[in-house]
């Protein structure tokens, strides 16, 4: 049996709720788009779980839990809710979660440009959660975005950022702000890259 959940409500109608009171129905959950800007709370017979990347059957032991292609990573966030779920005794390995190659990585320069424009909009500001989603997506559909399978190749890995930030920093420039160096981001990458 195959089913959809799918939210058209501005993103806070209980998705990760159904997701999650369904899921023992289901041996495989796909979280097919999105970021760290929302989430939800579970709480079961192992305690209280805050999910906002993951999807929700990484708390059932028999569940394949996708990361499709839609989504937007921000690997910092993703691997510090994986080290809090496995502090609580829930496992999270290879075996269950599945991250697809195409999903986006929301990088350091997404999260200071939210920031940037937030503050520029002043009066006028959307309420961004500040978590750079909205810029990954941008960079996303221009093409000028980095995904996770890009850093299992990092011979080409390192002149992709180097293209993006050649543009990301002609951006920055508007904002007076100063440039973002190819190390720092190389730098950054590479924690995640193991």
């Amino acid at each position: 049996m195959l089913t959809a959940i799918v939210g058209i409500n501005w993103g806070d109608e209980g998705k990760g709720r159904m997701v999650d009171l369904l899921s023992s129905e289901y041996d495989i959950i796909c979280r097919y788009q999105g970021g760290n800007n929302a989430g939800h709370t579970v709480v079961n017979e192992k305690g209280k779980f805050i999910l906002n990347l993951l999807p929700s059957g990484i708390l059932r032991d028999t569940t394949v839990n996708v990361m499709g292609n839609g989504m937007v990573i921000d690997i910092e966030h993703l691997c510090n809710e994986i080290k809090a779920l496995q502090s609580k005794g829930i496992k999270v390995t290879p075996k269950n979660l599945k991250i697809s190659d195409k999903a986006t990585i929301c990088m350091p320069y997404h999260k200071l440009q939210d920031n940037l424009e937030e503050d520029r909009l002043g009066d006028k500001k959307f309420g961004s959660t500040r978590r750079g989603i909205a810029p990954v997506y941008a960079d996303k559909y221009m093409k000028k975005s980095i995904r996770t399978g890009d850093l299992l190749s990092p011979g080409t890995l390192e002149d992709k950022v180097s293209s993006i930030l050649e543009w990301k920093n002609i951006t920055l420039d508007g904002y007076k702000k100063p440039k973002i160096s190819k190390e720092s981001m190389m730098q950054w990458l590479s924690e995640y890259s193991t």
